[in-house]
């Protein structure tokens, strides 16, 4: 028989303790990590286009010879992207890509003979002198401008593209080189002609030039 009073046997009202060899358990899994959007393809076509679309009229203006020619073929060029815009996620350099389009679309004009008002106003868009500019300081700007367009002119087509797309279309002799399919060394060897005969032409004094050493 039990003394009254005594208190509760030892240890009871305890929870067991957990045996020293039990694992812990293991912490939970992160969450995955959140999915970054998707941007259509037609939105980042859309998007590059605009970003570059100045310096593609521009250097297609070059090409052809005229501005109204070059924004033709600008437009035609963003219509042959845009049908081709399901193939914008496997294209490494959208820049290039649509630059060689605009290149392709400018010689279909030359061989179609679409660009049939074309006019010499190689370098005028970049050199013309800037309003208020002193009339001694003008006409040797134009003058300047009018060396450089026949210079420009007188280089072979493809020295001038090499030119025009690594000055005005910013492309680097890679992208050049896979944008007209050749190997990068031919492309280096005709900016470096083009350059040769600019020189001779814009400094004839200096290196390069019928009275200097190259």
């Amino acid at each position: 028989m039990a003394k009254r009073g005594a208190g509760p046997p030892v240890g009871a009202g305890k929870p067991d303790a957990a045996p020293a060899d039990r694992a812990p358990l293991p912490p939970a899994d992160p969450p995955p990590p959140p999915v970054p959007p998707v941007t259509p393809p037609g939105d980042a076509l859309t998007a590059a286009f605009n970003d570059l679309r100045d310096e593609l009229v521009s250097t297609l203006a070059y090409v052809l010879g005229n501005r109204d020619d070059a924004t033709d073929a600008a437009q035609e060029t963003f219509l042959k992207c845009w049908r081709a815009r399901g193939s914008v996620p496997d294209v490494q350099n959208l820049r290039a890509w649509i630059f060689r389009v605009g290149l392709n679309t400018a010689r279909d004009v030359q061989r179609s003979g679409w660009a049939k008002r074309a006019k010499p106003l190689i370098a005028e868009a970049v050199l013309l002198p800037a309003p208020g500019t002193p009339p001694a300081e003008r006409m040797e700007d134009e003058e300047a401008v009018g060396r450089l367009r026949r210079a420009l002119l007188d280089l072979r087509p493809e020295e001038r593209e090499v030119f025009l797309l690594r000055q005005n279309g910013e492309l680097t002799y890679e992208q050049i080189a896979e944008l007209r399919d050749v190997p990068v060394g031919t492309v280096k060897t005709q900016m470096r002609t083009a350059l040769i005969k600019l020189r001779k032409v814009l400094n004839p004094g200096g290196p390069g030039g019928p009275t200097g050493e190259e």
